[in-house]
């Protein structure tokens, strides 16, 4: 994006979320994660068609679903269809993120409107670990790190966690 201070860290790979409710989500991630929106626009009547926002270093990038033929960007006119998780019953993905402090974290993202997938947990590979789904149907990893262990140790206490009973 060419909009001074808009654009995310250069040459690196960011999430675009496809969400029903641009200024809910925005609200959301902004009470749940701390996001700095960075850019929003809007169109006529309200609808967010491309917002910006930091979380912790990242910057992750929001468009409200488009599900209809032709519409309001080139994407929509070449048939291209932006489903929200919401819509498509599902995500295909998941956004990690390390913190300091994991359960003050998802205890915070909770508050905001987030749902419980997997509580945080001590994890074989080190860290505290959980998964929380938020209202547009994504799924966010929250991490701390409690031991830092090198790839053999982690697949060790991999062996021995999954080994078949005896």
């Amino acid at each position: 994006m060419s909009i001074k201070g808009g654009r995310p860290n250069e040459r690196r790979v960011v999430a675009h979320l496809m969400v029903p409710d641009g200024k809910e989500a925005l609200d959301f991630y902004r009470r749940a994660f701390n996001a700095t929106p960075l850019h929003v626009s809007e169109l006529p009547g309200g609808r967010v068609v491309h917002a910006q926002f930091r979380v912790e270093q990242s910057v992750v990038m929001l468009t409200e679903e488009n599900l209809s033929e032709g519409g309001e960007s080139p994407a929509a006119e070449k048939g291209v269809k932006l489903a929200s998780p919401q819509t498509l019953g599902g995500t295909t993905f998941m956004l990690e993120m390390y913190v300091d402090d994991v359960d003050a974290a998802f205890k915070r993202a909770l508050d905001a409107g987030g749902k419980t997938v997997i509580e945080p947990q001590e994890m074989f590979y080190g860290d505290r670990y959980g998964i929380l789904r938020d209202p547009f149907g994504f799924l966010w990893a929250i991490a701390t790190v409690k031991e830092e262990l090198t790839a053999d140790e982690v697949n060790r206490r991999a062996m021995q966690l999954f080994a078949p009973a005896s």
